[in-house]
């Protein structure tokens, strides 16, 4: 048993991680400056329910008896925390570090990486696992409705078993330090990274996995992919690969499509959740689960928070939660919203000043490319927690340069509340409200609030 500390303890990575360990019977502890601020204190409440103690993020519980204290890529070196750890020359591990220790410690271990779709797809692949009794581990981003009950913070699934299942992020390099038994490449496009760095970083992934690698046919850069075991892809438009859906029909609340001549449903939306599912099937199929088996069970599956979550219906006015935030998933939600009826009024609240500099105007082409004349697309600040950083764009540019290249109406507002009282002056019978936006826990809270004054 070791002792750990974890500096940024409520983020969704570093929370599933961090029960993970307290389940397997370690010491945790922590702090969060959310914690200290009065927010997510429901994370709060619910870790410290399991056993964990909770700190003040000042460095008061950083003590010699610690054997590492595990940081977020997102904590800085002048945190108070941080700071007392090095003065008493305690071990300082990364969240992607620790992850890819715990992965390692598992005989089989399943990587999900890709620039769009890890959560979903990881998601629905540790539910496949439990469900047919192969008692996974599976540590996510973000939550699982189909696991509330159960865990403290459901973006886990805890079995004693010698499965794991994780999101391997591209973003901070951390996809660098897995070396799975199997690997899921989910997508290749432009996000945090160039799209040839890209290309190098997956084929290297796909070089350290040892049984087999599962891609997907439908991006021409992952067709570029190699591997010298098992190589098995996906796809809605290729009838040639290995795992193909067709006959693909949106639902009112979910999506309908074939599967080797079995219809099967899933309750979700966008044709993107048919290839996630196809994904997770293919990386089952490699665990001993027949592909109509795990289809089956995903008929049960019910999909993760602030991904096209439904929040609620009032006066024939839909309100969804969303998680996207670069072009891809942009291009995806909007895409998968346009298959239903109803004018399209989106808050769109982006994070970070540099991916907002490299990718905001990326962000607004797709936008542009999938709503129609009369949607509306509002604004506030760019989302900031802290830290040194350049603050010379701002969503007013944004907005800006969308306007010049898009016909529907856009407004900057300062920040979410403005954005709330907006949305509440434009909104109207059949329309859909979609808050989007990642690193924000309240975005859910918002979605609440206009739900209720509608």
């Amino acid at each position: 048993m070791v002792k750990i500390s974890f500096c940024g303890i409520s983020g969704s990575g570093m929370s599933s991680l961090a029960q993970i360990l307290r389940l397997s019977g370690h010491e945790v502890q922590g702090s969060d400056r959310n914690f200290d601020l009065g927010r997510d204190l429901q994370n709060k409440a619910a870790l410290e329910k399991m056993g964990v103690k909770i700190f003040p993020q000042d460095g008061s519980g950083i003590t010699p008896d610690l054997d590492f204290v595990c940081a977020s890529t997102a904590v800085e070196d002048n945190i108070p925390d941080i700071k007392a750890a090095k003065q008493q020359n305690i071990t300082i591990k990364t969240r992607p570090q620790l992850l890819a220790e715990t992965f390692h410690s598992y005989k089989y271990g399943i990587a999900v990486g890709g620039t769009s779709g890890k959560t979903t797809t990881t998601a629905m692949i540790g539910f496949i696992l439990d469900k047919a009794n192969k008692k996974p581990c599976m540590i996510n981003g973000g939550l699982l409705k189909d696991y509330e009950e159960k865990s403290a913070i459901a973006n886990i699934i805890y079995n004693k078993g010698d499965i794991c299942v994780v999101e391997a992020d591209e973003s901070n390099g951390s996809i660098d330090l897995y070396n799975p038994y199997i690997s899921v490449i989910n997508n290749i496009s432009a996000d945090h990274k160039t799209l040839d760095e890209l290309v190098e970083l997956f084929q290297c992934f796909a070089n350290r996995t040892s049984h087999c690698v599962v891609i997907n046919d439908d991006y021409s850069l992952c067709r570029k992919i190699t591997h010298q075991g098992n190589l098995l892809n996906f796809s809605l438009k290729n009838p040639q690969a290995d795992f193909y859906a067709d006959n693909i029909t949106a639902l009112p609340n979910g999506i309908r499509y074939n599967l080797k001549g079995k219809t099967f449903t899933l309750n979700l939306i966008g044709a993107f959740n048919v290839a996630n599912a196809l994904a997770a099937i293919a990386v089952c199929s490699q665990m001993g689960i027949d592909i109509f088996q795990a289809a089956e069970i995903l008929q049960q599956f019910h999909g993760t928070k602030r991904r096209l979550e439904i929040i609620g219906n009032k006066n024939n006015i839909t309100v969804i939660d969303d998680f996207a935030h670069n072009p891809d998933k942009v291009k995806a939600s909007v895409s998968a919203l346009r298959h239903y009826a109803g004018r399209l009024i989106i808050m769109f609240q982006p994070h970070g000043f540099g991916p907002m500099r490299s990718l905001g105007k990326d962000i607004m082409k797709e936008f542009s490319a999938n709503m129609a004349d009369d949607d509306i697309l509002i604004m506030p600040e760019i989302f900031f927690v802290g830290g040194t950083v350049t603050k010379d764009i701002s969503s007013a540019d944004l907005i800006n340069y969308f306007k010049t290249i898009s016909k529907s109406k856009a407004y900057f507002v300062a920040d979410k509340d403005e954005a709330k009282e907006k949305i509440l002056s434009l909104v109207k019978p059949s329309d859909r409200i979609i808050i989007m936006g990642a690193r924000d826990n309240s975005l859910t809270d918002l979605c609440r609030q206009i739900l209720e004054k509608l």
